[in-house]
């Protein structure tokens, strides 16, 4: 049996040995794996972390059964060892300007420390090496700030120190290049100081860098949209993330501008034109190597260019309805619908709830060798290659009726009309269905009932609507409960009763409280799926369209058919411990009698 060296964790850098004798000793790691991975030399990986390389053997963890011990395990053993906290870095909690302005790069690369957060008397470091400390009585003789240590994982330490370093370098060298030049950021409340604003160039390299930056950290971070907003002296960058929008990094306004063109002319926009809102599209990689469409939308404000980017993620669009959040009876009801040879499926919500994925992820299951699936849209939200799909193009007079109107001399089996608008739009959705083609849209309605007397108002005969609609979806998103560190908790009583009434829960509810940990950067929820609402039209509920229809009484006939509200639908993930009776109030129609 391997013996180790009788070296403690104490002095120095981590010794390999060391580390694995001391998690043998603490009953992490068995005995037996600990011999066969030191018997063998191990040369070549003097450089990499200990902590990296034992990560990597993917261990059991002795003293939790059932986990591994993961990189973020064994540097939490490793603080508590070291009687250091552990530190989870969340970039988006790092004032980035502020933490690389304690040491210079250089320095903290040749410690391996990565300041973390800079308050009035101290400054907090994290480091892989809680037994080294040459650096820390230097660092707080310069600083003339008090030194706390913290642990954290050295492949973070490591990423981060290089990103908030070049981003850091990046901003303050394309905010000195501006220095005497004359004005040349376009808005309408603008505070002029000559020589001290001007016209960054969007292709200088320092730009180029930090847009791809700003790109990649949204990628990494989960999130769903960028919001560029200038304001006087600094531009503001948010993140949403999960449906939340989070505060991410304050930018000088020039730099913004500039960061705005640049973002400008990879959408293929027009760099110039700031007065008058604009809609663009890049496809780009991440690190990882996974395709990433982003869609540009810009508005003029008082101070400058609004920039809004998308991300679209191709990955979710290849999930099944399950990890969309349909559960059995939504699956099989909405797969009844759309496997019809013809007629219209509407799907209704408000914006930002989910449509078009429910309607990309359909058609992806839809498209096979045999079937023509083809698409107007405005925009094009995702390109996929397994549909035609149209733009429309208003300023040609290229509009949705138009476009299904073209379509339908494209031989299609299935036509998805991006959203039904007006009356003409609804017309040739008709025309289409009563034509032998399934026609799958979005209508913005409050619920799936409601989507009936919308479509009267547009203009469309009760018959029609009866000769051709399928059913309706009404959705929404809720955030999940983060896995991770939900414990359980209860709900009031009242509020709980009116949300499920008349509804009867069958079995026993498991109710979760949010509590927040690093993994979901202590918000309590990680991730988001939906609820969903499936009205099917049949004969009975048919009988109750009529040129009076009214929303109310086709609600309580889908209802007696067997259709679960929306509110009901978020009662019952609350129940299944999915979600919080909060998440579900927040999302549910205003008129579901809570």
């Amino acid at each position: 049996m391997w013996q180790a060296e009788s070296r403690e964790l104490t002095e120095g850098p981590l010794d390999l040995h060391t580390v694995v004798r001391a998690l043998v000793e603490d009953g992490r790691l068995a005995q037996t794996d600990a011999d066969q991975f030191l018997i063998p030399a191990r040369t070549g990986q003097l450089d990499i972390h200990p902590l990296v390389m034992l990560a990597q053997q993917d261990w059991a963890d002795q003293a939790r059964p059932g986990r591994k011990l993961d990189l973020e395990t064994l540097t939490q053993w490793l603080a508590e060892r070291a009687g250091l906290p552990h530190f989870r870095i969340d970039p988006l909690k790092v004032d980035v300007t502020r933490v690389t302005s304690v040491t210079s790069h250089a320095y903290a690369a040749r410690h391996k420390i990565l300041p973390v957060i800079v308050e009035s008397s101290k400054v907090v470091i994290a480091t892989a090496e809680p037994f080294v400390r040459d650096w820390e009585n230097e660092l707080a003789h310069v600083t003339g700030l008090a030194i706390e240590r913290v642990v954290a994982n050295p492949v973070d330490i490591a990423r981060f120190l290089d990103e908030f370093y070049t981003v850091s370098h990046s901003i303050r060298r394309a905010t000195s290049d501006k220095e005497g030049q004359h004005p040349g950021i376009s808005n309408f409340e603008q505070l002029v100081e000559l020589g001290k604003s001007g016209r960054l160039d969007a292709n200088d390299q320092d730009i180029v860098q930090i847009v791809d930056w700003l790109l990649q950290y949204a990628f990494d971070q989960r999130a769903s949209d960028i919001h560029m907003e200038p304001r006087r002296e600094k531009g503001k960058i948010r993140f949403r993330i999960d449906g939340v929008l989070h505060h991410v990094y304050d930018m000088p306004t020039p730099v913004m501008s500039a960061v705005t063109s640049r973002i400008k002319v990879l959408g293929r926009m027009d760099v110039v034109e700031k007065r008058r809102p604009q809609d663009g599209r890049i496809k780009t990689k991440t690190q990882a190597g996974d395709e990433i469409e982003l869609r540009l939308s810009t508005m003029p404000t008082a101070f400058g260019e609004k920039l809004v980017l998308r991300i679209f993620n191709p990955e979710v669009l290849v999930k099944d309805f399950a990890a969309l959040g349909f559960g059995g009876r939504d699956i099989a009801a909405w797969n009844q619908m759309v496997t019809q040879p013809h007629g219209i499926v509407l799907v209704t919500g408000p914006t930002g709830s989910g449509k078009t994925t429910t309607l990309y992820s359909t058609l992806r299951q839809l498209a096979r060798p045999e079937v023509n699936v083809c698409t107007v849209e405005d925009p094009i939200e995702m390109v996929v290659d397994d549909f035609n799909q149209m733009q429309v193009q208003h300023n040609i007079g290229v509009d949705f009726a138009a476009g299904i109107r073209t379509l339908l001399r494209q031989d299609p089996d299935i036509i998805m009309v991006g959203e039904i608008r007006d009356r003409e739009t609804a017309e040739m959705a008709i025309q289409a269905a009563l034509t032998g083609h399934l026609v799958l849209s979005t209508l913005h309605t409050n619920d799936s009932a409601a989507a009936i007397p919308r479509l009267r108002e547009i203009g469309i005969p009760a018959y029609l609507i009866n000769a051709t609609l399928l059913g309706v979806m009404a959705q929404r998103l809720t955030r999940n409960l983060c896995p991770h560190c939900k414990q359980p908790g209860d709900v009031e009583e009242d509020v709980w009763k009116a949300l499920t009434h008349p509804w009867t829960l069958s079995g026993e509810a498991r109710f979760y409280r949010p509590v927040g940990c690093e993994e979901c950067r202590h918000t309590g929820y990680l991730g988001r799926s939906g609820i969903y609402e499936i009205m099917r039209m049949t004969p009975g509920l048919r009988e109750k369209i009529g040129p009076d229809s009214d929303a109310e009484a086709i609600r309580r006939a889908a209802i007696a058919e067997g259709m679960t509200q929306l509110r009901i639908a978020g009662a019952r993930k609350v129940a299944m411990g999915q979600t919080t009776i909060e998440e579900v109030l927040k999302v549910v129609p205003p008129d579901s009698e809570i």
